[in-house]
């Protein structure tokens, strides 16, 4: 069995303390919507996109609802930063839709746009494993020599037979395809989860977390799955077909998940920030700081801590 954690009371590798340990103060990412679009939302896979997202991508709307450019973005991100939590750094998130999905000239353009900015000191793009290429992984790498750059996919299930029931339009095996290939650039690779998808039980999940110990997987962003407005899955909530997890259930879920994790895995995210004026279900879900906080309450409780379970022999990085 591995050995607790010693000289640090944190239970798990936190993304905050990870930043702070290469830059030396606070990091702070400033989410970025480049206008971009999805395959599985403009006919090239599918027009109904993934059964739980939202019209904005899982993102901020500041371009396609708003007009606001990227360095307007990055402009009203920094000050946020600097005023609530007295940050002088800053990370490019590009988080609406899939941000690898475009001509390659045009993905420059958006990166470099991100980018400008001299206190911008990381670049980090989330997209979906079926939107990468050799050519896109290539400019992505790039950028390392003078930025921390990560690449993040969305994985959500690492059973065939839900990705195919939330309408991902992708497989496992695209995953574990464009991960491997990301880990050819150079890149860190941040896998995206979502725990309470219709149909997995417990065992299921889990089973998402030894898969992705076993893959060069360098962080991980654990998500609830909520009910949003406008969505498929507000349909099937609203007839009854669908039943969300309960926050104890959610709370003991994820300290099982970072438990069969490697203890070296960056966890960028414990739980979901919903938009409030959009959440359906469950009402809890809006509480993310109560909720991350009865998780390191729960882990200390059950004595337990990242990578607990986790089979060194399995490590792959």
């Amino acid at each position: 069995m591995n050995l607790p954690p010693t000289g640090t009371e944190r239970r798990y590798r936190d993304f905050n303390s990870y930043l702070k340990a290469i830059f030396g103060e606070r990091v702070q990412r400033i989410s970025i919507d480049a206008g971009l679009s999805c395959p599985n939302r403009d006919g090239k896979i599918s027009r109904g996109g993934c059964a739980y997202c939202d019209s904005r991508g899982s993102g901020s709307g500041a371009m396609i609802s708003h007009g606001l450019s990227i360095q307007e973005q990055i402009a009203r991100g920094r000050l946020f930063g600097e005023k609530r939590y007295g940050a002088k750094k800053f990370i490019a998130y590009f988080q609406s839709f899939s941000n690898t999905y475009a001509p390659l000239h045009k993905l420059k353009d958006i990166y470099d746009a991100g980018l400008e900015c001299p206190d911008v000191v990381g670049l980090f793009v989330a997209t979906r494993p079926d939107c990468v290429d050799s050519n896109i992984l290539a400019l992505l790498s790039s950028y390392r020599g003078d930025h921390l750059v990560w690449i993040e996919y969305g994985l959500q299930s690492a059973h065939d037979s839900t990705l195919l029931a939330v309408n991902r339009g992708h497989d496992v095996k695209c995953f574990e395809s464009a991960v491997r290939m990301a880990c050819d650039y150079g890149l860190d690779v941040c896998a995206h989860v979502i725990l309470g998808l219709p149909g997995e039980t417990r065992a299921m999940m889990l089973e998402t977390a030894r898969f992705l110990s076993l893959l060069p997987v360098s962080g991980v962003k654990i998500h609830l799955l909520y009910v949003v407005k406008g969505t498929r899955l507000a349909e099937l909530y609203s007839r009854g077909a669908y039943d969300c997890l309960s926050r104890e259930e959610y709370i003991n879920l994820v300290i099982d998940f970072l438990e069969f994790l490697p203890p070296d895995m960056v966890i960028q995210r414990l739980t979901g920030d919903p938009p409030p004026s959009e959440l359906l279900a469950p009402d809890w879900a809006g509480e993310k700081s109560l909720n991350i906080a009865l998780v390191k309450t729960r882990l200390e409780e059950r004595d337990t801590w990242q990578g607990k379970k986790h089979l060194p022999s399995q490590l792959n990085h």
